[in-house]
């Protein structure tokens, strides 16, 4: 087996598979510990989660829709590529036909690609580490768990942000009400019921977080709630978020990449899952729990809009008390209730 020194990492994906790629990239750093590992991701918001990351040596951002959209500054890109010298060039974006593009001007390479599950259940973390079962690296041996490496500064931030909010010495429970797509979201107003039940019969803070396009689901909960939360979402960067994240007890949310965020700065997840299925995106490691319908025929449907004659009736099943009633139960398991 060559001993490769210099890798490519392909994934201009979202937080959450870019999070979900992490134990490859810590597998691969472990087989070729000489190797300097560089990721391509496809924003800078992505690129500064690897800031920190002991394994990553840089990031590239392919910005597809901006700077890299016209031809001179996509042959940039290639031309920093191809001058890299790449000897193993791993593309775990195949539908994207610019990283085919891109992953071509590091030949003559070592070249592997990612290939999706057919036809069987496994989670992404798994699949991701299956691909680069040819260099020896078996997926059944590796540790699955995420990382999210957040700094000092990150971790004062949210000390700030908590003990300005008058949160310090509660139990915090953060709240994720959105998603890529809204298939994936518990209703706002189950979350503001959810929320005021938390403060009132356990006298927990409240934490609500996510991205700013998701700023209509927050106003709805605010609207519906008659306690006051700390409301960051769409106000931190990733770091900073990872960094409240870890100083929650635990975080409720659907399929997104907050939740894979929590889990990657252990912090427990109640994932409200629907019409996803949870074995291939679904929390890693222990301590988690999944509440899911799977009752319901059509749970889980993997679509991208719901058929069902009940608008997302696999979501609505979910009630307030069936997840508060497993947050306490979690809770008290932690030692964090009596």
């Amino acid at each position: 087996m060559k001993n490769y020194t210099n890798i490519l990492l392909i994934k201009p994906g979202a937080v959450g598979d870019l999070l979900q790629l992490t134990p490859a990239i810590r597998a691969l750093a472990a087989r070729f510990p000489a190797a300097r590992i560089t990721l391509m991701v496809g924003s800078s918001a992505a690129a500064t989660m690897f800031d920190l990351n002991p394994y990553v040596h840089e990031t590239i951002v392919f910005d597809r829709k901006g700077e890299h959209r016209s031809l001179a500054g996509f042959l940039r890109l290639w031309n920093r590529l191809r001058a890299a010298r790449y000897d193993l060039v791993v593309n775990f974006q195949r539908s994207n036909v610019k990283a085919w593009l891109l992953a071509a001007a590091a030949f003559p390479c070592r070249l592997l690609v990612y290939r999706k599950a057919r036809g069987r259940t496994v989670h992404a973390v798994v699949n991701h580490l299956e691909t680069l079962a040819p260099l020896g690296i078996d997926p059944e041996l590796c540790d699955l768990s995420l990382e999210l490496y957040c700094g000092q500064e990150e971790m004062s931030y949210a000390d700030s942000l908590i003990d300005d909010a008058g949160l310090s010495g509660k139990i915090l429970i953060a709240l994720n009400p959105g998603a890529s797509n809204r298939i994936k979201c518990w209703s706002p107003e189950r979350f503001a019921i959810l929320a005021d039940m938390l403060v009132s019969e356990l006298d927990a803070g409240i934490v609500l977080v996510g991205g700013a396009n998701e700023r209509d689901l927050a106003e709805r909960i605010l609207a519906g709630m008659n306690s006051a939360p700390l409301d960051i979402l769409g106000k931190t960067s990733l770091l900073q978020l990872g960094a409240v994240l870890d100083r929650c007890a635990l975080l409720v949310s659907g399929d997104t990449g907050p939740l894979h965020m929590a889990t990657a700065v252990k912090t427990p997840v109640v994932a409200l899952f629907g019409a996803i299925d949870p074995f291939r995106t679904g929390p890693v490691g222990e301590g988690h729990r999944i509440i899911r319908h799977d009752e319901l025929p059509c749970v889980p449907c993997i679509a991208r809009s719901c058929a069902n004659k009940v608008d997302l009736e696999c979501m609505e099943k979910i009630s307030p008390v069936e997840v508060f009633d497993t947050i306490v139960d979690m809770l008290k398991g932690a030692g964090r209730l009596p």
